[in-house]
């Protein structure tokens, strides 16, 4: 049985239909941007139907990037949406999979806790659900509204027992929560017309599951006006106050609140929800944004990776790219070059012609190693600014390698296990024993800065916390060939004595971390590293120009 809690908590539920990629996750994220700028804790969580465990095992070109919480939870993108707008607690209570549901439910079945009783659905799945919902609203102290978002479309066959579940908490908590439909109306060009359809048919299948909005959240081109709202209105059994458009942002996604809270979102889940109803204060949000539209000169970085035909597979470096950018008052254009498909030298220098600093973010094997090596080699010998992330700072270790301590054969483990010189490499084999390869590094690990290094002056803190998913490392037993050389460890796990910062000290900038800085980037908090990274970019450009 769930053991319930005593409702002095609010709860937002957000489906979404017609089609999917409406904006769910950013709709969310920016809904608790505007709670919170009332003075509420809000905490955020994303259901997700598909039937893996967690995204972690995912194609980027399936699914997009993997999000990493600081307990090192592997979790959907949106969470990523929800970090930069808004200081909702992240964890592994804050995304829940049917895959995570289903394994929990069977494993107290073979444990024998249901004493015998078929095991079903309902109550039993959705029970479990349930539960989930209260765990994320209690993960810490003092929260006020909790917003829980269902991935997919209604409609969907796996998002049944999700729908179930809320309709079921609903049931019980029918003054403590709302629901908010974002739906799809569309302009159709050659007819001169919003239709309004698509939505009346969404929002029917959504009362079939017993569901009645509270809200409809219009995704279109341009505000809807009296006559379509007022459709919309009576056919989904929703007051006209309760429609709201949702227009597309002209310059970012950053836009996103003020577009709501003009809208009269903010005004009517007040009023829904019973909570105070001051007007949030969004001034410091809207200088952001005004710095980001007017920005005094552009910039434009390379980034070289293997999965850029899918523009989620990076979102959280695209974002922190343009997040460094607001910190210089720069706008930064984004080169996406492909790795796997750069021919040689020459073909690089005419693909980095105008880009004025060179990123390479993480991934795993070992397509496109060549291209990045590459990448690496070019930023070192013209002196272009350098950002390794993960996997680019195992690139940018492996590349000093061969061409500065004349190791050819130099390489990862990952991708060459014969290599005479695994300079990147599992720790098992590194130390030849058999207890420490074959688990990944996950979440929040610290790190040790030396003051003499550009990262310290980055963060200006000698002791910092960034989260990690990788599995392979730096191998020490190279320490002192490549700090003789000038490639230095300015960061490190002291515990364990691992690298967590790489720096080329006869390079401007050549910078490459182990972890993930661009989890921990906010647009009103850019993360140090990305800030200085754009500015020596700025710095580059402004000498060449």
């Amino acid at each position: 049985m769930i053991e319930y809690i005593a409702m002095n908590k609010k709860f937002i539920f957000i489906t979404g239909g017609v089609l999917s990629s409406l904006g769910k996750g950013i709709a969310s994220a920016s809904i608790a941007f505007l709670l919170e700028a009332k003075g509420l804790k809000v905490a955020l969580m994303k259901l997700d139907p598909y039937l893996n465990v967690d995204p972690g095992t995912m194609n980027p070109f399936q699914h997009g990037e993997v999000y990493v919480t600081d307990d090192g939870a592997e979790t959907d993108l949106d969470l990523g949406h929800y970090y930069r707008f808004s200081n909702s607690p992240l964890s592994k209570a804050s995304n829940a999979t049917s895959g995570q549901i289903y394994y929990e439910v069977l494993r107290r079945e073979r444990r024998g806790d249901y004493l015998g009783k078929t095991v079903q659905v309902i109550p039993h799945i959705t029970d479990e659900i349930r539960r989930r919902l209260i765990e994320c609203s209690k993960q810490v102290d003092g929260i006020d509204v909790t917003i829980v978002e269902i991935g997919g479309t209604v409609g969907d066959i796996e998002s049944g027992p999700f729908l179930e579940a809320i309709r079921q908490f609903r049931h019980e908590y029918a003054k403590d929560c709302i629901n908010i439909h974002l739906t799809y109306v569309p302009y159709i060009e050659h007819a001169g017309e919003v239709k309004t359809k698509p939505t009346q048919h969404s929002v029917q299948k959504l009362q079939q599951s017993g569901i009645f909005p509270d809200m409809i959240l219009c995704r279109c081109k341009d505000p809807l006006d009296e006559e379509n709202k007022s459709k919309i209105s009576l056919f989904c059994n929703v007051p006209l106050h309760g429609v709201i458009d949702l227009i597309d942002a002209k310059h970012s996604i950053y836009e996103v609140p003020l577009l709501l809270q003009k809208a009269g979102l903010e005004t009517a889940i007040s009023k829904l929800l019973g909570l105070h109803e001051n007007r949030a204060d969004l001034g410091v949000w809207e200088e952001m944004i005004q710095t980001l539209i007017h920005a005094k000169q552009t910039v434009t970085i390379a980034v070289v990776g293997k999965y850029l035909q899918h523009q989620d597979a990076y979102k959280s470096v695209f974002e922190a790219l343009k997040h460094g950018g607001i910190a210089n008052s720069a706008k930064v254009e984004i080169r996406c070059i492909e790795s796997d498909k750069i021919e040689d030298e020459n073909d690089l220098k005419e693909k980095l012609q105008g880009c004025s600093g060179i990123l390479v973010p993480g991934g795993f094997g070992g397509r496109g190693w060549s291209g990045k090596i590459l990448a690496a080699k070019f930023a070192r010998e013209q002196n272009i600014p350098y950002f390794g992330i993960c996997l680019g700072m195992q690139i940018m270790c492996v590349e000093f390698a061969r061409n500065v301590l004349h190791l050819p054969n130099a390489h990862s483990t990952e991708v060459d296990l014969e290599t005479p010189d695994n300079v990147i490499s599992l720790l098992s084999e590194q130390v030849h024993t058999t207890d420490l390869g074959g688990s990944m590094r996950l979440g929040a690990y610290p790190c040790s800065l030396e003051k003499n290094s550009i990262a310290y002056q980055c963060y200006k803190q000698e002791e910092i916390s960034e989260r990690h998913r990788h599995r392979y490392e730096f191998n020490n037993q190279y320490k002192e060939r490549c700090e003789k050389f000038g490639l230095k460890i300015t960061g490190s796990w002291k515990e364990k004595n691992l690298c967590e910062i790489m720096e080329n000290i006869n390079h401007p900038w050549m910078v490459g971390v182990q972890f993930h800085p661009e989890f921990k980037s906010k647009p009103l908090a850019p993360h140090p590293l990305f800030k200085g990274f754009i500015e020596k970019a700025i710095e580059y450009a402004n000498r060449r120009a």
